[in-house]
């Protein structure tokens, strides 16, 4: 079971945003309207309206003008930070501003349904976090997560920790697996909110390892962490790169890596494999989107420009201090990848269903 969540390592890229932004263009258009308009070289109603010289001209001269990245979550988090780096490196490949636009609310699809809705023209694109994929859990949303979006490219994969406080008296997964089937529904696990990523998260641990947990919901993942340092809950699964800091004082212990293999940022930490649930890997991620339709071309020449990108040391190494790993592939790799989480997520969110209150 590959599970990607994003939600993931979002504070940690924070600082690399305060470095890049300042590079990217100011101008970003007014809430609500349209960010772009048509593209001469391009058909409004995509690809297959653009054929010979069309092709060539479109795929040779795009962008000609300012394209405009939205990231549907409020500044600062890791997508944000991820998108800002991104769009800096292609603003400086290709000539032309990448601005980047938070457009935040109802847990990422306020700012994915503009896109939606948006132009295929390649001048609206999207930068979506794991939520992407999880928000099925929300129930009936105002677009499709598959069927209304282009995808361009993942770009990205970061695993998630879990976290115990020393109080609890654990020291490694098993234990707390142990104490857990003990004391059936009265140890608790903390999350960034219903229906977030690590809400599921921990529903997924929950199906793997066979233990039922209490779920207490925080309105974000910060005041979720402060909670389990003041051992006001027993466990989350965190970023890595929000973690670090408590591990390496001490305040928290890290049971588990949620990858498949063992990540640089915390080596001595095994995975949750390792320890015997084969079926848990947990992956935040992060992707680029355009809306359906939008010419193929354009899809190739993003996509082609990132997969460049993802190859520099300088994003390579930005990207490792943060517990991240490059992915890149193609566009088609990430319409496959997008399917099998949303399907996933279905599954998770159906057992979240079924559990009684």
């Amino acid at each position: 079971m590959r599970i990607h969540p994003w939600s993931l390592i979002f504070c940690g890229l924070a600082s690399v945003a305060s470095l890049l932004s300042s590079s990217l263009a100011s101008a970003a258009p007014e809430k609500g309207v349209e960010s772009s308009a048509t593209n001469p070289a391009a058909a409004p109603s995509g690809v297959g309206a653009v054929s010979g010289a069309g092709v060539v001209t479109l795929a040779t001269h795009y962008p000609q003008r300012a394209v405009h990245v939205a990231v549907p979550f409020a500044p600062g988090g890791g997508i944000d930070s991820v998108a800002r780096m991104f769009a800096q490196r292609l603003q400086e490949l290709t000539a032309q501003p990448f601005v980047v636009e938070n457009r935040a609310g109802g847990g990422g699809t306020v700012g994915s349904d503009w896109v939606a809705k948006s132009k295929a023209d390649g001048y609206t694109l999207l930068a979506v976090p794991i939520s992407h994929a999880a928000n099925v859990s929300q129930g009936k949303l105002p677009f499709d997560p598959q069927k209304d979006f282009s995808p361009i490219i993942e770009i990205a994969s970061a695993p998630n920790v879990v976290l115990v406080n020393p109080s609890l008296g654990v020291k490694d997964l098993n234990a707390f697996i142990a104490l857990a089937k003990e004391n059936k529904g009265q140890l608790s696990y903390a999350s960034s909110g219903n229906g977030s990523s690590t809400h599921l998260a921990g529903q997924l641990m929950m199906m793997s390892a066979h233990i039922d947990l209490l779920h207490v919901p925080y309105k974000g993942g910060g005041p979720a962490l402060i909670d389990l340092l003041g051992s006001q809950v027993n466990m989350y699964i965190a970023s890595i790169p929000a973690s670090i800091p408590h591990l390496q004082n001490q305040k928290l212990v890290a049971l588990a890596v949620t990858s498949s293999t063992r990540t640089p940022a915390l080596p001595n930490v095994p995975t949750a494999m390792e320890l015997g649930l084969s079926d848990f890997e947990y992956l935040g991620w992060y992707g680029l989107l355009a809306p359906k339709s939008t010419p193929k071309v354009v899809v190739s020449k993003l996509n082609a420009l990132v997969n460049q990108i993802l190859k520099e040391p300088a994003v390579i190494e930005k990207l490792s201090q943060e517990g991240a790993t490059p992915v890149g592939g193609s566009s088609e790799q990430f319409s496959k990848f997008i399917a099998s989480e949303v399907a996933k997520w279905a599954k998770v969110a159906q057992y979240v269903k079924d559990q009684p209150s």
